[in-house]
């Protein structure tokens, strides 16, 4: 037995397929939204996981590059001579230790004996100062000098930053230290 369509149920199958065609591009469509926004969503939580981890490195060299440079300083026996972007000083054993920050490498680096390694890197910018035991009055900060026979406190600030895919994403806030030379005057 051979079935026959009318014409009206072959108009309803034509209808069917078209809205299935229809409903086809509505899920493709749909389905590429949502990845766009599910890469949008992995790439700033990508971004942002590489900021944080950038941070805390950069924050541990930081705190190493002070640690090191407080350490040497409240051992030394003098400072043997200062300028804004370095600092020589006798350690306890008459051996020179020498802090060099380097503006256009961006680097600061300790020398010893002959052997120089690199505290910091992406340093915008460094500056030691030198003072006097003798405070200002009603303040925290010291009588600045410039003779190093009269050194007995050492500041140091620096700001370091770097870059994450080609843009400048994270910056340690500027540093300071005052460090205290214990063996002198």
């Amino acid at each position: 037995m051979v079935c026959k369509t009318t014409s009206t149920e072959g108009r309803s199958r034509r209808r069917q397929f078209g809205a299935t065609l229809v409903d086809t591009v509505m899920a493709i469509g749909i389905a590429g939204l949502l990845m766009a926004v599910l890469a949008s969503l992995t790439m700033y939580s990508g971004r942002n996981l590489l900021a944080i981890l950038n941070y805390a490195d950069l924050n541990d060299k930081n705190r190493i590059a002070v640690d090191t440079m407080t350490r040497d300083l409240r051992e030394c026996n003098r400072v043997i001579s200062c300028t804004s972007t370095r600092l020589d000083i006798e350690d306890a054993d008459g051996s020179t230790i020498s802090y060099i920050y380097s503006p256009g490498a961006g680097t600061l680096n300790r020398t010893l004996n002959g052997v120089t390694r690199t505290l910091a890197t992406g340093c915008e910018s460094l500056t030691f100062s030198l003072g006097t035991r003798n405070p200002i009055g009603g303040t925290f900060n010291v009588v600045s000098t410039t003779d190093v026979s009269m050194a007995k406190v050492v500041n140091v600030s620096w700001n370091c930053a770097r870059t994450i895919l080609g843009t400048k994403a994270n910056t340690e806030s500027v540093q300071t230290a005052r460090i205290v030379i214990r063996k002198q005057g």
